[in-house]
């Protein structure tokens, strides 16, 4: 008689599941004729199944990303926020200016999600839906908008490329420039790109605030690279007032970023030369995803 299964299901993929419970009813020293019963076949048919459904998942991938920006596009938080914090479809709707049909089926997408609720008669706000509310402290839209671009998505289509040679990055290959140089060129995604750089900016530096804030200690000068528009620094100096900031980026970067006391914008290269200071802040996250793409 088989024994208890020891399968983790909380982890990995259902079809990995399926895949771990083949294995352990059926393992390699089984006979022919086990291999081959009805009971073997309709399992295996239930994992093939299984792993169809799954690859659907990546096929149609894109759908939470474009039906999130939609709702960022029509400023479907702001609205329901502005309302009160719940609305109805109609009143959203002719608030929104929107098919009422079309918004319904929207809604529905976003309700499954989890990031609006649905009562009987309204649709509500969630922590989840709080974060798309445009200007809002913690919000979370400009880093949506950013990626959701076809700028920034595009060089995904070329990733393939990156494993096979050793110079140039799929942006480049896509837009004939790196990243910095096609900002330099297009204020407009320049200005998405620091907006989407502060959401990150932002959540990061106030998680530094409160869990290690004795990494500051001792500290009297402190250069973020590649600071976009101060942010980080921001937050810092804020917290920490006896540090003096120094937020380096290219020019067209720090000449439009806001000013801020004890925060002085310094143009330049950070491969050609960084300011001086007693520690440097660098963002890790857009590092990495630039060595992939950019």
């Amino acid at each position: 008689m088989l024994g208890p299964l020891a399968i983790d299901s909380t982890s990995r993929p259902p079809s990995l599941v399926m895949e771990s419970l083949y294995t352990s009813l059926f393992p390699s020293s089984s006979s022919t004729k086990l291999l081959q019963s009805p009971k073997m076949a309709e399992l295996k048919a239930s994992i093939t199944a299984d792993a169809k459904l799954e690859m659907w998942s990546y096929a149609l991938g894109f759908t939470p990303m474009a039906i999130v920006k939609c709702a960022i596009d029509l400023q479907i938080a702001d609205v329901i926020d502005s309302h009160g914090g719940s609305m109805t479809l109609p009143s959203l709707s002719a608030a929104l200016g929107c098919s009422q049909p079309v918004l319904r089926r929207i809604m529905r997408y976003l309700v499954h999600r989890r990031i609006f609720t649905h009562t009987a008669s309204s649709y509500s706000q969630t922590p989840l839906s709080r974060l798309l509310i445009r200007g809002a402290a913690d919000s979370m839209a400009a880093l949506v908008l950013l990626e959701s671009t076809p700028t920034m998505l595009a060089p995904w289509q070329r990733l393939s490329l990156r494993a096979r040679q050793a110079d140039g990055s799929p942006f480049e290959d896509e837009h004939g420039r790196d990243l910095w140089g096609h900002c330099d060129a297009n204020p407009e995604h320049s200005k998405l790109l620091d907006d989407g750089m502060s959401c990150i900016a932002a959540a990061s530096s106030a998680a530094v605030v409160e869990q290690c804030p004795e990494v500051f200690d001792g500290i009297s000068s402190l250069v973020d690279v590649g600071g976009g528009d101060g942010t980080a620094l921001r937050i810092l100096v804020k917290a920490f007032p006896w540090i003096r900031g120094i937020n380096f980026d290219l020019p067209h970067v720090v000449g439009v970023a806001p000013p801020c006391d004890g925060v002085e914008p310094v143009a330049g290269d950070m491969f050609v030369a960084v300011p001086k200071a007693d520690a440097a802040f660098l963002m890790v996250f857009f590092l990495l995803r630039s060595y992939f793409l950019h």
